[in-house]
């Protein structure tokens, strides 16, 4: 009796067939899987930070939130598998995931704005989650291939801070990202780390949508008036510096705060604010640069980007022995 025909357009954990099929086919058939699911998705996009605190999820999930408002179909895809807070920023953490023939369903926050995050496969929002590299790359593939997007105008993919595993990870994966969105505040520290996102966005040639300044001033709730408690300027200096475009600043709002707890995007609830129209100002930029993209980021192979840097700087500090 001939076996029956694998189902194609199925992950392999809801095809009948998965027995049937080597780890190689399994393998291929996952790559098809990517390939397919990225080619429903017309720009991809990675917000980063050089460092940790500086409120790069806030600014992910209230500019996935802007593009959705404008009518764009947005994906939103929680890259922070250790410390994923989009589903709480959002007011989705008690959701739940659920399967279909078509992989995994993600969460929709509004009809043009679907979620992912490891958050929403959890039981107990306090279990960590202890794993390698191998294992984390082995979930983004997972949340981008296995994940039932649908055809979307853009995904933003909230990554941890750093230059790491994630980054890289997602990176490969993807292949051509279409730009990386970088976040600082004006602290020295912070636009020190942010040059950093920079240079690592330009060695996997990822073209730089622009940096965009969080933090930027204080607005008094009782007088208005901005304060520069952090100073302020130094998003636009860095960006200047590095001949990257200046998406601009978000003014610190006790409001923004205290809805983000309450899983209330801002630039939803707070359309008239400062920092909403910071927002629309930003999401306007993003149109106007996949508007002007040109060419394609080049296809690299990212999986040894990494490495292959770091042999480079140990050769110019004099190290001999190799890097394995």
């Amino acid at each position: 009796m001939s076996q029956e025909k694998c189902v194609s357009d199925s992950t392999c954990d809801t095809c009948n067939q998965q027995g049937g099929c080597t780890q190689e086919e399994k393998e291929a058939h996952s790559e098809k899987l990517l390939r397919e699911t990225l080619l429903k998705i017309k720009y991809k996009f990675m917000v980063m930070s050089g460092k940790g605190g500086v409120g790069k999820t806030t600014v992910a999930v209230n500019l996935a939130v802007t593009l959705a408002k404008e009518g764009f179909k947005v994906g939103l895809l929680d890259a922070d598998i250790h410390g994923p807070n989009v589903p709480k920023m959002l007011g989705l953490e008690m959701k739940k995931l659920e399967g279909s023939n078509k992989g995994i369903e993600p969460v929709f926050f509004s009809p043009n704005l679907r979620v992912m995050s490891m958050a929403l496969l959890l039981d107990d929002p306090d279990s960590p989650i202890v794993w390698r590299g191998p294992l984390k790359h082995g979930a983004f593939k997972q949340f981008l291939s296995e994940v039932d997007w649908g055809d979307l105008d853009y995904l933003l993919v909230d990554l941890p801070p750093g230059t790491g595993d994630e980054p890289l990870s997602i990176a490969q994966l993807i292949d051509n990202v279409d730009g990386s969105i970088i976040v600082t505040t004006p602290q020295e520290v912070a636009l020190l780390d942010s040059r950093k996102a920079v240079g690592f966005s330009r060695l996997l040639k990822i073209p730089i949508v622009g940096i965009i300044e969080n933090m930027s001033g204080f607005s008094c709730p009782h007088c208005g008036k901005t304060i520069d408690l952090f100073k302020i300027g130094g998003g636009k200096k860095a960006a200047l510096e590095l001949n990257v475009p200046f998406l601009g600043g978000i003014v610190i709002d006790p409001d923004i705060v205290q809805n983000s707890d309450r899983g209330l995007p801002f630039v939803e609830v707070l359309p008239d604010s400062k920092a909403a129209e910071s927002f629309r100002e930003i999401g306007k930029k993003c149109e106007e640069f996949v508007n002007n993209i040109g060419v394609k980021s080049e296809p690299v192979n990212r999986g040894h980007a990494g490495i292959s840097k770091v042999k480079e700087m140990l050769k110019r500090k004099g190290h001999q022995k190799e890097v394995r």
